[in-house]
């Protein structure tokens, strides 16, 4: 996945997620210490949320932070050698890590 699919995809799990806890923008931004801008650029895929940010918001959702990586998969970039393989690994585990 590029960086704006990876956006794409966790703005859409956290509109998901906030639609199901029945909150709003405002809410949720309260909950989270955050300006409701940033929840509307978050679920909109134009801005990448912070860790303590994503954590925040999984909290307030009371969803695991998994839930927002949930569908997201890192392509990790061949490494610059010949003879390298490039590995797409799905987030998921504890706290949405890939464990390898």
């Amino acid at each position: 996945m590029r960086e704006e699919q990876v956006a794409k995809q966790l703005g859409r799990n956290l509109w998901r997620a906030r639609r199901r806890a029945d909150l709003s923008q405002e809410k949720l931004a309260a909950l989270c210490s955050l300006h409701r801008t940033e929840i509307g650029l978050l679920e909109n895929g134009r801005r990448f949320p912070r860790v303590d940010t994503l954590i925040k918001l999984a909290f307030a959702l009371d969803v695991g932070a998994e839930e927002l990586l949930r569908g997201i998969v890192w392509t990790l970039p061949a490494p610059q050698r010949e003879g390298s393989l490039s590995v797409e690994t799905p987030l998921r585990g504890v706290g949405g890590y890939a464990r390898q």
